[in-house]
């Protein structure tokens, strides 16, 4: 990949400088001509180490990049140049990898690179929502308001996020308490039942029976049965990294019974607020539309709504278009079609899309209250078979004495 510094008008007549990565001048050209309208100036860059490398790797949370954006505003608005801007709040910041790709750009803002130009070559691992939206800030001119959108929005996401892992934290700490336990009693408890049982001449109970047969099998079948598991994850992992694989797991997501549901109204929250974000910060619709496709969680939605911008390029309005995407609900789709239709778009997405980070918490909260008592009975059950096993021949044998 070669490194271009470039010089475009947009489709609004401002003048936009930056850096962009492409295989030749040509295919640089290419990408260059679908985002803007005239091309000023292109030139390669013939020693740019900077961007050999992509910066901080690691995880970036939505509350880290939140305070960052707080950060920067704040500092913007009381009228930092950029590149002291950049380099204080790289100082500042806690999370390593931040600070990597915040010291990095420093120096790129320092020789006179675009910011988010910079910050889309350092790091992978931030949401292309973000860059696109600080883009849109250089472009006019607003930038510190944009850093402040992108504040509130990164907040908000992480609260919702933080109330969903709060509602699911104690369901799976239960679960994994239970099969550690079960687990434990099947390997160490019922074999030495199983010695004393088989000393006794008596015929053993049914369930204690089945009891034994499942301790042998554990025995036997545990290392296989973990290797399988393991191996299955790692599969996982490898082909959700294909995005056709990533589009198909998604798409059978939003069939589970419950899960689903909650996938789906999570999908409509970030859609309903990122679309909002993205048209606040000056973007226009069919832009912010492919944008907030691509910061979608769920790979399968995001791919039908990407399709839908090509049926708006063709002409039809985005709330047609997004009828098209079956899984999105209903009432999210003619919202949109009626702030389309009334010019008040960016608004009634805000109002639908706080509506939908209240549906998140309702049926999570719902999800789990439903989940914990089918969860109890499963262990009650289970310890009850467990205790019947093992004294049932107890009382045979007391019985046989007598």
């Amino acid at each position: 990949m070669v490194t271009y510094k470039y010089k475009a008008l947009s489709k609004d007549g401002i003048e936009v400088e930056g850096v962009i990565k492409a295989h030749d001048k040509n295919d640089a050209v290419f990408k260059l001509k679908n985002e803007y309208g005239i091309i000023v100036d292109i030139k390669e860059v013939v020693s740019l180490d900077l961007f050999t490398k992509k910066e901080g790797r690691g995880k970036v949370k939505d509350k880290d990049i939140a305070l960052m954006c707080q950060q920067f505003s704040i500092l913007l608005t009381a009228g930092l140049p950029i590149a002291r801007t950049v380099e204080l709040v790289g100082v500042r910041s806690e999370n390593k990898a931040l600070k990597q790709i915040l010291t990095s750009v420093a120096e790129d803002v320092t020789e006179g690179y675009n910011l988010a130009s910079s910050f889309q070559l350092r790091a992978d691992n931030l949401p292309v929502n973000f860059i696109e939206t600080i883009r849109a800030g250089e472009e006019s001119g607003s930038l510190e308001i944009a850093f402040g959108r992108l504040a509130g929005f990164f907040e908000k996401k992480a609260n919702i996020s933080g109330k969903v892992k709060s509602a699911l934290t104690y369901p799976i700490l239960v679960i994994i308490v239970a099969i550690i336990v079960i687990a434990v009693i099947m390997g160490y408890a019922v074999p030495v039942f199983t010695k004393v049982f088989m000393d006794m001449d008596i015929e053993l109970p049914l369930p204690t029976r089945i009891l034994i047969a499942m301790s042998d099998f554990f025995k036997v079948a545990t290392i296989p049965i973990i290797c399988i598991i393991v191996a299955l994850i790692l599969a996982y992992g490898f082909l959700k990294k294909k995005e056709s694989w990533a589009i198909k797991f998604d798409k059978i997501k939003l069939k589970l019974p419950v899960l689903g549901k909650i996938n789906i109204m999570n999908a409509a929250s970030q859609f309903a607020n990122t679309f909002s974000t993205m048209l606040a910060a000056g973007i226009p619709a069919v832009r912010a539309l492919g944008i907030t496709a691509k910061s979608l969680p769920n790979a399968y939605v995001a791919d039908e709504i990407l399709k839908s911008v090509g049926i708006v390029e063709q002409g039809y309005s985005i709330g047609n278009a997004l009828r098209q995407v079956k899984e999105m609900p209903e009432l999210l789709v003619e919202m949109t079609a009626v702030g389309e239709d009334s010019g008040s778009m960016e608004h009634t997405l805000e109002v639908i899309g706080h509506y939908y980070d209240t549906e998140v918490e309702y049926v999570t909260s719902r999800a789990v209250k439903l989940i914990e008592p089918v969860i109890i009975i499963v262990l009650a059950v289970l310890v009850a078979f467990i205790l019947l096993s093992v004294y049932l021949p107890m009382f045979s044998m007391y019985g046989s004495i007598e």
